[in-house]
């Protein structure tokens, strides 16, 4: 599989996996030892504060659904990819959150390819990655 298509079966399935409220599917995008920056009021979330927001909110039906636009890969190794995207969060209140964010995937020793690393970016990483 190229980079490109690792990417999209991931956001694909980040996507399905929040339309159906499949927290052990949505919970297995992600790695144990993932980091997330620049979430305002916290200097970085981890694993166990991802599961905890997410089953709050697949439990409460509080996500609607997600999508991606937009894709520009800034570094690939055979386990790694990093790439810059903009994400969009659908809420059931009719709210949406769209944001900028850089995420490394890796392949874990299992195999599969999970965020190890999250970062949400500002208009003007996004701009110069021409997302905008």
């Amino acid at each position: 599989m190229t980079a490109e298509e690792i990417i999209q079966q991931w956001m694909d399935t980040c996507c399905s996996t929040i339309k159906s409220y499949d927290h052990a599917g949505h919970m297995n995008q992600i790695s144990k030892s993932v980091q997330v920056y620049g979430i305002p009021g916290f200097e970085v979330i981890g694993y166990d504060d991802w599961f905890k927001q997410c089953e709050y909110e697949f439990n409460d039906k509080l996500v609607k659904s997600a999508s991606y636009q937009g894709l520009k890969i800034k570094h690939e190794e055979d386990n790694k990819i990093m790439f810059l995207t903009i994400e969009t969060i659908n809420a059931t209140d009719g709210n949406s959150e769209e944001r900028g964010i850089e995420i490394l995937l890796i392949k874990e020793e299992d195999g599969h390819w999970r965020v190890v690393q999250e970062r949400l970016i500002n208009a003007i990483e996004i701009a110069r990655a021409g997302l905008m």
